[in-house]
Order: structure tokens, then sequence, then C-alpha cells
């Protein structure tokens, strides 16, 4: 049996954009590791859940790793906090955290605060107070993200974002979505708005008004959601999972799961990750485990920025690092795909599908030799995340028979 290996791109799929020539930064770059792994393998399109469905990228990797996200998922929250080492109990309520940049009036400026980098640990630490006999609790994440957990009696996931997921709109207020859920939204607006408070005049945002920058004055709220209960990973497919991945949501969803993660040096969930360790410690781990889940966030960054130049560049910088891939394939079978499309031109998620690859030695060959959104289309393969890992069980020689 051979060794699984899953490269998840984030938010690679695009669409063609002027002045990259009438091109995808997927067809822009140039790649010779990645187009000669597709001219080995065999090709085709990925909808992560459905044709059409816009995933996140919690969704996304959930349906990837074969939970039913419509039935298992409730909120992207949990996993922010999990991801970030945070504690749950039962009756908590985790929510994923923004820091941002607001007016006087509550219109958003940046929802990334400038996509600030230093300082948030000072700016949770502040935030961590009680409001109306709930506690909440906060904890920075990586840039501009963070974990925030409420605990408290009577509290309810059921309760609207307040983040309006574009600049220029104004805060939204949380409400109810069901009657249990009136308490948390009325903890929820009180926190925002004494967030503003706390956070504007505070002093890593004052050195940051000195130096020309966005102050990360308020915090914005969204994926409430409690833990939810995942089958084991190794017990549901027989094989000793671990992932590398650079943000929280993916380590906390990850583990949730059951699956070890594997820490990296000079991995940061940022553009300036270090690829080559990721790929290095990957084929590493093979050694102890059979499925390693490696995402790779820069992509998406540059995705959400609209920059599809850094995006060219950054796909560019991977196909560099994948370049052991190609002394390993009689060890291991290798998937390269996006969890969804981020395209440069929209700034956010929507529900293109996705270029897919697998390869490994004595796989059938389609043929093609790029690999693209649009050259993948004349290949084999048109699937969906449920099938991603009975596609890797079988090319790996781990399917199961199904009948006599």
């Amino acid at each position: 049996m051979k060794k699984i290996i899953l490269l998840i791109l984030d938010g690679l799929g695009d669409r063609p954009l002027d002045y990259l020539g009438g091109k995808t930064p997927l067809q822009a770059a140039k790649k010779k590791n990645i187009n000669r792994l597709a001219s080995m393998g065999m090709v085709g399109l990925f909808d992560p859940i459905s044709p059409g469905i816009r995933p996140g990228s919690d969704t996304a990797h959930l349906s990837i790793l074969g939970y039913d996200p419509f039935k298992v998922y409730t909120g992207r929250g949990p996993f922010e906090a999990l991801g970030l080492g945070m504690d749950l109990r039962p009756g908590d309520i985790a929510f994923r955290g923004n820091f941002a940049t607001v007016d006087s009036n509550m219109v958003v400026l940046d929802r990334r605060a400038g996509r600030i980098d230093k300082g948030t640990d000072e700016l949770a630490k502040a935030l961590n107070i009680v409001i109306d006999g709930v506690e909440i609790m906060v904890k920075e994440g990586v840039e501009h993200r963070a974990g925030v957990v409420f605990r408290g009696a009577g509290l309810s996931p059921n309760v609207t974002d307040v983040d309006p997921h574009e600049e220029g709109k104004s805060i939204l207020k949380a409400r109810a979505l069901t009657e249990d859920g009136k308490k948390t939204a009325d903890i929820i607006n009180k926190f925002i708005s004494k967030s503003y408070e706390i956070l504007e005049n505070h002093p890593v945002n004052k050195q940051r008004k000195k130096e020309g920058k966005m102050p990360a004055n308020i915090i914005m709220l969204r994926g409430a959601g409690i833990v939810p209960e995942l089958e084991g990973f190794n017990k549901k497919y027989g094989m000793k999972g671990a992932c590398i991945v650079g943000v929280p949501l993916l380590s906390g969803l990850c583990k949730l799961a059951g699956m070890d993660v594997i820490k990296v040096p000079g991995v940061t969930g940022t553009v300036n990750t270090n690829m080559e360790n990721k790929i290095r410690y990957a084929i590493e781990a093979t050694r102890d485990y059979d499925f390693i889940l490696v995402n790779i966030k820069a992509t998406d960054v540059a995705g959400h920025d609209g920059n599809g130049k850094l995006k060219k560049e950054i796909i560019e910088r991977v196909d560099s690092a994948i370049e052991p891939f190609l002394d390993n394939l009689d060890k291991i079978t290798l998937m390269i795909t996006g969890d969804h499309s981020t395209p440069c031109s929209v700034k956010d998620h929507t529900g293109d599908p996705l270029p897919v690859l697998v390869v490994t030695e004595g796989i059938r060959r389609d043929g093609i030799d790029e690999f693209d959104e649009v050259s993948v289309s004349r290949g084999s393969l048109r699937i969906r995340g449920h099938d991603v890992i009975n596609i890797l069980l079988n090319y790996s020689d781990r399917a199961e028979k199904f009948g006599a």
C-alpha cells in the first residue's frame, strides 16, 4: 500500500484577468513541475461540495475529508478556537473574529485592519471581559484573525453575523434566528460596542495611527457554533492521518477529526510561509502516517486581496517547492487541488469548479500536460468532495471491495 499526500492550494481557482493577458493566474504561471505531474496522471474538474456551491474553507475541508457539512457543520468558530488551543466546554459558543478598522459611524474601512501582523496579542488580552455574567475569551490568530468564546448560561449559536463582509458598509447588529438566541445576540451587540471603546485608543492602535497604518479598532464576529461531533478519521478510514497547515481554522478541524497536527518551522499561514518545509515534512511524515493533508493558504490570501500577479508568483513558488514529489511517486499517491475558488476579480470565494490532479506510479494517464482551470476539463475526472478519499484509497491500493 502507498502513502497518501493531499495538497490543497487554498483558493486556487480563478477567472481570466486582463492584466494577465486574459489568463487566470494559474494559466499565466510558469509551472513545469505541476504540469509534469498532471501529464503523468489523471486530471479533471472538482466541486468541493456541489456544483455552484460557494464553500468556506471549513465546509470544503469537511467535505474533502469525507464528512457531510450539511450534517456536521455548526459554524466556523469552534474550529478557529480549537486550532488556537482555546478551551471549549459544553454550552460554550465560539466565533471567528476579525480585527477590523471602522470609522466613528461604524462603517467598515478595512475588514482586515491593513492585514495587521503585530500587536494582536495585546489587543486580544484587552478584550477578555465579562458582560452580563457571560465570560468572553479572545485569542489572537494569524494576522487579523482571532478566536472568540462566550461562556455562560443560556447561550445559543442561533444568531447572525455582524461582519458585513464588505468595506463601505456598516457593522451589522446581531439578530436571534430562534427564540433561544436572543440573549446571545444581545451580548454580541454589547461586546462589539465595547470592543470599539477599548480598542480605539489602545496603545497598539495609537502607534499604528502614528505610523499611518489602519487601526484595529474593533472586532467583528461571525461563524457562531458549538463543537460538532466527528467520527475519528483514523477509525473511519483505517488510516493514521496528519495535517500540515498554517491557519488555526484547519488545525482545529483536523484535531477534532482526531488527526495529528505536524508543526513545521517557518509555516505562517500567510504569503511568506515556508512552502519547501511543508513539502519536505509531508514526505518525511509518510514514514509514520498513511495520510497527510497539506494546505497552502497563500494563494487564497492573494485572491482575497485581488492581486493576480502575486497569486501567479505564489503558484510559481509552489511549483518549485513540490519538485521532490516527482522522486517519490513509487511510494505515494498524490492529489493536488484547491478547497474553493477565490478569483482576484471577485476577492471572495465563488462556486467555480477547481482543477484537480491525481498521480502515482502505474496510474492511467490522460495525456494532458497543462494544469489549469480550462485544460483539465478535457481530463477524465469530474468529482465532488465526498469522492476524494475514495479515489485516493483506490490509487493507494487501500480500497476495500464493495460486494462479493
